[in-house]
This record gives structure tokens, sequence and C-alpha cells, in this order.
């Protein structure tokens, strides 16, 4: 691969843990992806995470140093095929930001944290790149939420051509970037994935509902969707972020009754708590805009992405496809330019004034590669 411009790698696993995602990308003349792929978890690596992640915390501290350096393995596995495969030496590459992957998140809890695993030390040396990673917990240390981050990479990208947007994230949590000229603005307006796939794995034993196929078989209930609407989380205003520590199979449970809906009429109504938790976030903090570019896994769901766009009619929504841009890899994109933005020692720009820290800071802490 010709390598005219300084190639950055990005990483990220998200909270449906269903892979990790890189992306080689450079961004002298205009974010560009040059290649990208999704790397799976070894097999019970993923339901360790996911059950960690969803649930009650309580882990012995040998396994969670253990799983650290498993994920950090797996994640410079994830890097090292992609550079194989695309011919790339590691020495090509200026930097790698890496995400790693989130089991907790707790910006509200006093102390606030955020807990990302992956050893970046062990990615480096797996490696042999430079590697950035730990991007949150500055954010949170100056009085910020520590996510979203992926707003600020959203405005370099999309925010151009003086249409009044907003970018829509489908990963295990739904988050949106409001790009209409004013201050940035973005947050996590609540699950996605994150129940769809959980639900699907409990009643079907697949990691995911394919093409939507379960939910489309089903009906809304309109008592249990009014029951997860009437959730806080929904009508606190922005800043905000949550994941799977909120939004996970328990807190359903809450709200099914002792008479609950059919499996798949549960799974509809999860649908539909998500367009309508997503339209409901756009109408009020982006009442001018004209369309949603969607990107993240939940872009191949055809039944979520249609009731989406029955609940914000007649904004326009479409995939980031539409715009050349890979909708599977904008957020692991997003972590190769967080990378070299740290390495120039800038704050993402309005990064802050998404997530509500006290400034700007420069995020992600610095692993020298071989």
């Amino acid at each position: 691969m010709a390598n005219d411009a300084a190639l950055y790698l990005g990483l990220i696993s998200g909270t449906s843990a269903d892979g990790i995602d890189v992306a080689l990308a450079s961004f002298e003349a205009a974010p560009r992806l040059r290649a990208a792929l999704t790397h799976p978890y070894p097999d019970g690596l993923r339901r360790r995470i996911l059950d960690l992640a969803q649930g009650d915390g309580r882990i012995a501290l040998d396994e969670l140093g253990a799983l650290d350096v498993e994920i950090a393995r797996s994640f410079a596995d994830a890097a090292n095929a992609l550079l194989q495969r695309e011919g790339v030496a590691a020495t090509e590459i200026t930097a790698l930001g890496s995400h790693g992957q989130t089991v907790r998140h707790r910006p509200l809890q006093k102390p606030p944290f955020t807990l990302q695993l992956g050893d970046p030390g062990a990615i480096a040396e797996g490696t042999g790149i430079t590697t950035i990673a730990d991007f949150r917990r500055r954010d949170i240390a100056a009085g910020g939420q520590g996510a979203p981050l992926t707003p600020a990479f959203h405005a370099a990208m999309l925010a151009h051509d003086g249409v009044d947007r907003v970018v829509l994230n489908l990963g295990g949590i739904a988050n949106i970037t409001v790009l209409d000229g004013d201050r940035l603005r973005g947050f996590d307006t609540g699950p996605a994935s994150c129940l769809l796939d959980a639900w699907a794995h409990e009643h079907l034993g697949e990691a995911f509902d394919r093409d939507g196929a379960f939910a489309a078989r089903g009906r809304v209930d309109s008592t249990l969707l009014a029951r997860l609407l009437a959730d806080p989380y929904f009508a606190a205003p922005p800043p905000k972020s949550t994941g799977r520590e909120v939004f996970h199979l328990g807190w359903l449970g809450q709200h099914l009754g002792a008479d609950p809906p059919s499996p798949q009429d549960v799974q509809a109504t999860l649908v539909e708590l998500t367009a309508r938790s997503v339209a409901a976030a756009v109408r009020a903090q982006a009442p001018r805009a004209r369309e949603v570019l969607v990107c993240g896994g939940g872009t191949h769901n055809p039944v979520l992405m249609r009731a989406i766009a029955v609940a914000l009619a007649p904004v326009t929504v479409a995939s980031t496809a539409t715009r050349d841009i890979d909708p599977d890899y904008v957020e692991a994109m997003a972590f190769a330019w967080f990378a070299r933005e740290r390495l120039a020692r800038r704050a993402p720009e309005n990064a802050w004034t998404v997530t509500g820290a006290r400034g700007p800071r420069v995020l992600g802490g610095i692993y020298f590669g071989a």
C-alpha cells in the first residue's frame, strides 16, 4: 500500500463486545479510511466480558488483571491481522489509538469513574507500535462524563457543508451528535443493540437478532414501552452517558411484570424503545436537523432502521455509507484520529462541550512502541 500520508490505527470494542473493530486511516488532506476489519474475540472471552459488564461487578483481582491482559492481546492480534492482510509494516504506522473494552462507566457516582480494559503496554509490546490509550479518564477527572467522545470526530468529518444534521451511532448504546452550526452537542440517548442482543441470546441462543427477524415477528407492547420510557435517564438533560451497567436484562426484567409479553413482542418493543428515545432526543436537541446519518452495527438491522425512520419522519434517515463513510468503522477511525491529536498535544476540538468537562483537555496516555 502506498504510504503518501501518515498512517494511524484505531481500535475499539463497543458495549456489545461483539469483536474488535480496527481501522487504518490517514488524515492529511481529509479523513480517509484505507482499510478495516472486525476481529472476533477468542471463544469464551466475550462471555466473560459481558458477564463482568452487566453483572454485579464482583470479580477476583487476579481475574481482573488477567482479563486486562487477554483483552489487550486480542487488540494486538486484531491490529496485526489487519496489517498482515494489507501488507503494511508496523514501522509504517505513526501510532495506534486504542479505546479498550468498557466494563464499567459510572460518571455520576461519587467519586465518578470509567473503566476500559486492554493493557496498552501489552498492545504496544504485541504490535511494536506506539499506543495511545485511556482517553476517557482525564475528561472524567475534569468534571466531564468521559463520553461520548466521538462527536468531536463527527464534527471534523461531517460538519462542512452547512446542512443541519445529526450523526447517530447505533452501538450497544445509541448516541447522537448535533451538527447545526451552534455549539457542538452530543450524548447517549439510551440503549440500542445491548438489550436487543441480550434478549436475542436469552431466547434464541444467538449473539444478535439477524436482520431484525425476531423483532419482526412481534408487536410493540404499548404498556411495556411506557414503563421502559419512564426510566429517569431518558428525561435527564445532557450532558449524560450510560452503558450496560444501567441497561441490561435485569433492568428489563424489573419492567416486565408478572404477565410479560411474548419474547418476540418484547424484542419488537425494545426496537421501538430505541427508535422513540432517539427521536425524542433529536427533536429536543436538534429541531432544525434535516437529516440523520447513522453509523454502527445497528445499521444492519433493517427493522430498527425502519422504526427510527418512522419515528423521525419527515427528517431523512440514512447510513453514513451514503457519504462514502463505512458505518461499521466510524468509531474505530475516530480513535485513530484521537491518537493523532494526542501526539500533536491537541485537545480534541469541542469534546469538552459535549461531556461537560471544565474545559479542553489533551486526552490519552502514550506507550511507546518497540
